[in-house]
């Protein structure tokens, strides 16, 4: 059975008409549900501690900044979109607290209520609404008139309106425009963690970095060993994306697809998949969980080294000149250690 598409026809928005929605942090997803929310004539408030660079930018936006906790007990539904390893200091210290029966708490990725890094009361709705693309595409295709397909879940139902809360917000916020399909917090978690490290991110970092390393050390220049290796991935991404992989293959030429489909799998074989489903149930476990915050908690002094050492590889180096000269990739200078700084609790 085909699982159900929910799309406007589908959903109504006045579940929220009449309710105060916080937005707990003001990153990637933070920012972009905020704006789309208001863009729908919802009233949003934005918590965030005191010290937060991230007040003066909602406030230029139009919305009402308070501290979390005051933003907590202001509100009918609370989006907590910090990262996953400061949910539980700013959820312990300002979100419990006010966190009265019929509120609704609201997340956009299961990952602390399916491994129990914080435990929601029993008196309160716990739901979920994850756009399947990053903050800034939520908020492009929103103002475009367009949506990202999205995600809802229900973890606990009090009001007998969890769902109805979870459709409005997605409708809310634009997904509701591309489609949104129902799940579960253990299937949403899961699945994007497993995603993001073995394939998205991990294993297509990896892939490229090797194949790099495969030509430069062979004697090839860097330089052709960037655009055959990461240059040209998003072009290939690209048609997979928009077609398919039998769309890509059609489009490539002939030399390229037997290549694909006879060393592909010599590459990418069965060991690969094998580890791949070993890394699954390290997920599945809690073990990469407890990892995580683990290393989180004693301050990322491991994860800080081996970002370093990543962004010191010399594909970086050249692939920074390289893009120097196309003048239609937006540049972009990343700065270690930023992406959090709007999330950290009042205690900091």
């Amino acid at each position: 059975m085909a699982a159900k598409i929910y799309t406007n026809k589908d959903v109504s928005i006045a579940p929220l008409k009449k309710k105060t929605l916080a937005v707990i942090g003001f990153g990637s997803q933070g920012h972009a549900h905020a704006l789309n929310l208001k863009d729908s004539g919802l009233k949003v408030v934005i918590g965030l501690y005191r010290k937060s660079k991230s007040r003066e930018v909602a406030k230029q936006l139009g919305f009402q900044v308070m501290d979390t906790a005051d933003a907590v007990k202001a509100a009918d539904v609370i989006f907590v979109a910090t990262p996953d390893p400061v949910i539980p200091e700013v959820y312990h210290q300002d979100i419990a607290p006010h966190l009265s029966k019929g509120k609704t708490l609201l997340f956009s990725h299961g990952f602390a209520i399916h491994f129990k890094t914080i435990t929601p009361p029993a008196d309160v709705d716990v739901i979920l609404v994850a756009p399947k693309g990053p903050g800034h595409t939520v908020r492009s295709q929103f103002v475009d008139g367009k949506g990202v397909p999205g995600l809802i879940a229900i973890h606990q139902e009090v009001s007998g309106k969890a769902k109805e809360t979870a459709l409005a917000w997605a409708r809310g916020i634009g997904c509701t425009r591309a489609g949104v399909y129902e799940t579960s917090f253990r299937e949403e978690t899961v699945t994007d963690l497993f995603g993001e490290q073995c394939v998205l991110c991990g294993g297509a970092s990896a892939l490229v970095k090797a194949g790099f390393e495969v030509l430069v050390e062979a004697g090839y220049q860097p330089e052709m060993a960037y655009f055959e290796c990461l240059h040209e991935l998003k072009l290939t991404v690209d048609l997979m994306n928009e077609s398919g992989i039998a769309g890509m293959r059609f489009s490539i030429s002939e030399t390229a697809e037997y290549g694909d489909l006879t060393v592909g799998p010599k590459i990418i074989d069965a060991s690969v998949k094998k580890r791949m489903a070993a890394q699954l149930k390290v997920i599945e476990s809690g073990k990469f969980a407890k990892e995580w915050c683990a290393e989180y908690a004693g301050g990322s002094k491991h994860f800080n080294a081996i970002r370093k050492a990543g962004a010191a590889h010399p594909i970086e180096k050249i692939g920074a000149k390289l893009r120097s000269t196309m003048s239609w990739i937006k540049q972009q200078k990343i700065k270690q250690g930023s992406r959090q700084a709007s999330f950290t609790s009042s205690s900091k």
